[in-house]
């Protein structure tokens, strides 16, 4: 059990939901956003979702690809994710699921990315554009290092389907709320337990919920239906917007500390 499934039991135990957190390794640059991980880990995250700047994001909406440009015009790659991991890791022992397309894992080496990560510290990968039906190597080689792997879920999701994303995710499965983009929304879907309930009765594994969760209000309606809530966009453009500040770390610390409690039912 790596730390991504110890902290889900964990939290099963106490009765609560996982705060899942997603920034862009980078940026600002990659100094501050290993503060930032360091300051999301004291508000109250479970899981941090550590996304790796790639060229063309198909999945992310405007505020995430914004954030890759801004990474990768320092030159940041996968190599030196891994290395900003490792100087987490001495610092703080939260769970770290890294975020990434296939491109830049494919251009490493799955073999070598797997062992490298379990060296850096990381707890697993979740892999947006890769299938799980095609994903047998990538997943052979996470697990031979511990490793989860995270798979998405949609709302077009088939129950045939579900069961394969289920058998092959380890950690938690995450649902995509919404069709489209990741991207702040005005409101939570309407069908939203609805779905999570289908999912549940096809896994035993915690379901996470992402896309369109950006405040408080939101992550405490998904908390009474979800294992996990995850928040993206509006993290990440709030970053945007402080990214040349002084006291970075310590505001996103002040932004996320109401979602992570708004997560926890406090």
């Amino acid at each position: 059990m790596n730390r991504i499934e110890a902290r889900f039991e964990q939290l099963k135990q106490r009765g609560e939901t996982a705060f899942i957190p997603f920034i862009t390794a980078g940026d600002p640059d990659l100094a501050a956003s290993e503060q930032v991980v360091l300051a999301l880990a004291e508000a109250g995250a479970d899981v941090i979702e550590f996304g790796v700047p790639f060229s063309d994001p198909v999945g992310d909406g405007p505020v995430i690809q914004e954030a890759s440009m801004r990474a990768l015009k320092h030159g940041i790659t996968l190599k030196d994710v891994l290395g900003s991991v490792k100087r987490v890791r001495e610092q703080s022992d939260v769970p770290i699921l890294l975020f990434s397309y296939y491109n830049p894992i494919l251009a490493y080496g799955v073999e070598q990315l797997a062992a490298d990560m379990a060296d850096a510290g990381a707890d697993g990968l979740l892999c947006v554009d890769l299938p799980p039906e095609e994903g047998a190597e990538y997943k052979a080689a996470l697990d031979a290092h511990g490793l989860c792997t995270v798979f998405l879920t949609a709302p077009t999701t088939t129950d045939a389907r579900l069961a394969v994303v289920s058998e092959r995710c380890t950690g938690f499965v995450y649902y995509v709320s919404q069709m489209g983009v990741t991207g702040e929304r005005a409101s939570v879907v309407a069908d939203l337990e609805q779905q999570v309930s289908r999912i549940k009765r096809l896994t035993a594994k915690p379901v996470a919920v992402g896309f369109g969760i950006s405040t408080p209000e939101h992550a405490r309606h998904v908390a009474g239906i979800a294992d996990g809530v995850v928040v993206g966009s509006a993290l990440v453009r709030f970053i945007g917007a402080h990214g040349s500040d002084a006291d970075l770390a310590r505001q996103v610390h002040d932004f996320a500390k109401p979602l992570a409690d708004a997560a926890k039912g406090r």
